[in-house]
């Protein structure tokens, strides 16, 4: 249940306050138990917590994508086992590292060991592998719930892993307070250190998110977010290219602004197939109006060699065109097939899934005074590729289509990963999505102006670019996780060693 209740702290319902009450109760189920136990109830918490936060896979599987129903259900249950083994590999992790069934005796530190290194560290450090192995999945890991609540301070400097961390590390504080009252330790005492360490956490995160890291750069730069609602199921039939063109046609000329933003594969051909008239059209109203036009597209690169290289892209027309965008971390099953699994991904009814990997090292689009940092559909969980741009980066923009996924909590949830990459690097970030949602962030990862999920709209805004570089973005996630490992690594040599010399025999006296 607690696993379960973990959706709630996430968007669109916000309640970042419970998700530390949650995993208290999962460090209590934690306390006494043996390795093989703790990783049960870690899975457990785990299954309840992604069986209803990624429900949104069966969606796009059954519901747009035509899956026949048992084979979506059982597809999206098995990813939720996968996502729930990292929780195993938590609860396991800390109770193997402190054998709590035998070590450490009354008395000594270990309870405070447990409480401010192994609990948070062994979490922080399971979901950060979550969110790299076999390219990562960093969906709802714990620190997004965060965006609105005190700890969001501490983004800029730690990230969303270390985020993770101290979420963890107040749960597992309110955990040792509750044990040490169960305990019949006088109440005060048994409450008091635990909670005057939860108080200073939170103020000193209240207290850095009126910190300006970052400071403007450049001239505003007025923009148009076009989101076009154009059906998934519709998006790519046959002859409904045109009627798709001439929507985002109509939207482009709605606003007078110096950049237009289309979502992703809003031009839902390969770039070379589209007749030329069309982008030729396209490209001179743009230009009339004194705009830049930025479309995602799938293009077709040079194939070095071998056989043709296709790449989800961003392109430009009008005043700056010539520039591109190649998305370069793609979704396994979506946009590249792992080996072995053609049949899967046929039962699907998917156009496009099988694209190549842009280069890591591109650099961002020149927009009159700005430099944007272009990241496609779910690029933007992934904090430390978001920074590969920066210092030159002044403006973060999210191209996507989660049409996929329906009325479902994807797109929420989506918007608060965005939210989080606006926070950790200083810099506001666009969204121009084709059902939602189509938003401007600013700065301090705040929510200043969205069309309404399902709509066909054009959102207007005036941006402000962003310099500088946060102490995030100098150090990535490495920081965090480094410190998260080596303290894992110091506790279990610690405490090998008091055990080895525990159970040593004593000298005879001379």
């Amino acid at each position: 249940m607690a696993g379960a209740a973990m959706i709630l702290t996430f968007a669109p319902f916000g309640a970042w306050w419970l998700q530390p009450l949650l995993l208290a109760v999962l460090f209590l189920l934690w306390r006494n138990a043996t390795p093989g136990s703790a990783a049960a109830t870690g899975f457990v918490f785990g299954m309840g917590w992604f069986c209803g936060g990624v429900s949104w896979v069966y969606i796009s599987m059954h519901d747009i994508g035509g899956m026949p129903m048992l084979i979506a259900a059982a597809a999206t249950l098995l990813f939720a086992m996968v996502l729930s083994g990292y929780t195993a590999l938590a609860g396991w992790l800390q109770a193997r590292l402190m054998r709590t069934a035998q070590w450490p005796a009354p008395g000594t530190r270990g309870p405070w060991l447990r409480t401010l290194v192994v609990l948070p560290a062994a979490l922080t450090l399971c979901e950060w592998l979550r969110g790299w192995i076999f390219t990562g999945f960093p969906w709802i890991a714990p620190g997004y719930a965060h965006t609105d609540g005190p700890l969001a301070g501490f983004a800029p400097l730690i990230g969303v892993h270390g985020l993770t961390f101290l979420t963890a590390l107040t749960a597992s504080l309110m955990a040792h307070g509750a044990t040490e009252a169960i305990n019949r330790k006088p109440l005060v005492g048994a409450i008091l250190k635990p909670l005057s360490a939860l108080v200073l956490l939170l103020a000193c995160g209240a207290g850095l998110t009126i910190v300006e890291w970052t400071r403007n750069a450049g001239a505003p730069l007025s923009v148009s977010l076009l989101q076009g609602n154009i059906p998934q199921e519709m998006k790519f039939v046959e002859g409904r290219f045109e009627s798709t063109l001439d929507t985002y046609a109509r939207l482009a000329e709605r606003h007078q602004v110096t950049l237009i933003v289309l979502p992703e594969t809003a031009l839902p051909r390969m770039l070379h197939t589209i007749p030329r008239a069309a982008l030729e059209r396209l490209d001179t109203r743009t230009s009339a109006r004194g705009a830049t036009l930025i479309s995602g597209v799938p293009r077709a690169g040079p194939s070095q060699g071998g056989p043709a290289r296709y790449f989800n892209s961003a392109i430009t027309l009008g005043r700056e065109a010539g520039q591109h965008y190649d998305k370069a971390h793609l979704v396994p099953f979506g946009e590249f097939i792992p080996f072995g699994f053609r049949w899967f991904v046929d039962l699907m009814q998917m156009p496009l899934g099988d694209f190549a990997s842009g280069s890591t090292a591109q650099t961002p689009l020149h927009i009159a005074d700005q430099r944007i940092a272009i990241n496609i559909c779910y690029e933007d969980l992934f904090g430390e590729e978001i920074i590969r741009q920066l210092p030159e980066a002044t403006l973060l923009l999210n191209l996507s289509n989660v049409g996929w996924f329906g009325d479902s909590l994807a797109p929420h949830q989506h918007l608060q990963a965005s939210r989080m990459r606006a926070l950790e690097t200083g810099r506001p970030m666009l969204r121009a999505t084709n059902t939602g949602a189509t938003a401007v962030i600013d700065a301090r990862g705040r929510l200043t102006q969205a069309l309404p999920f399902f709509t066909e709209g054009a959102l207007a805004a005036t941006v402000q670019g962003r310099s500088g570089m946060t102490p995030y973005a100098y150090t990535g996630n490495w920081l965090v996780i480094s410190l998260c490992a080596l303290a894992l690594g110091s506790v279990g040599s610690m405490l090998a060693w008091a055990r080895w010399h525990a159970r040593r025999p004593a000298r005879a006296p001379a």
